[in-house]
């Protein structure tokens, strides 16, 4: 038996609502925003040139930035909607032995700066996924990838930051500061990218 008040179940049963109710307030805000819509379009046409001149996407982020990172890549590799040819796509987040040797040897701010170098080619896409805009790590690697060639895109939140949006090519901020809401926005806006790029290369006869 639950030790439980009910005026406790109530509070706790309120929050959860709140939460469930922001969210929704954030993803409708991000549907009915013309700019934001246009920017997702845009991105998804510039990875769907890119894996179509044979190029590849790199993905980072920190923290639930990259899980969401491995999610992304998961998608393009595999499968989203439907059964189709893998998409080439790294998550940067992945490989504990790189990430160590590098944090070790040249220190955690350029665990996806060095890996940009040695795995981006001129043509490729790079997405950097921050939810503050100011990740030193992602800013290094970034930079990186202007000197490289990339295309950059960046995924971050609506809080105004200098340090971020001139480095990308395209700058996607979801219309919200708090970190859960960003981050749910950016899944919902990477499946929807994802979704495009394959109805792109892969047209479905109806």
């Amino acid at each position: 038996m639950s030790s439980r008040s009910p005026i406790e179940s109530r509070a706790q049963n309120d929050l959860v609502a709140e939460h469930f109710r922001r969210s929704c307030d954030t993803l409708s805000r991000a549907a009915d925003d013309p700019e934001f819509r246009a920017a997702i379009h845009a991105i998804a046409e510039t990875i769907a040139a890119a894996c179509w001149g044979g190029h590849k996407l790199l993905i980072a982020g920190n923290g639930g930035s990259a899980a969401d990172a491995q999610h992304i890549a998961g998608e393009f590799l595999s499968r989203l909607n439907f059964d189709r040819n893998p998409l080439p796509a790294i998550a940067l987040t992945t490989d504990s032995s790189v990430l160590t040797a590098i944090g070790n040897d040249y220190g955690f701010e350029r665990t996806f700066e060095r890996q940009v170098r040695g795995l981006g080619k001129p043509g490729d896409v790079f997405v950097a996924i921050s939810t503050s805009g100011r990740s030193p790590n992602v800013i290094a690697a970034l930079q990186a990838a202007r000197e490289g060639g990339l295309t950059t895109i960046g995924f971050t939140g609506s809080a105004p930051n200098g340090l971020m949006q001139p480095l990308c090519d395209h700058y996607l901020a979801a219309p919200a500061k708090e970190t859960p809401l960003i981050q749910q926005i950016h899944i919902v806006a990477a499946h929807a990218t994802c979704g495009l790029v394959e109805q792109s290369l892969f047209p479905r006869l109806k």
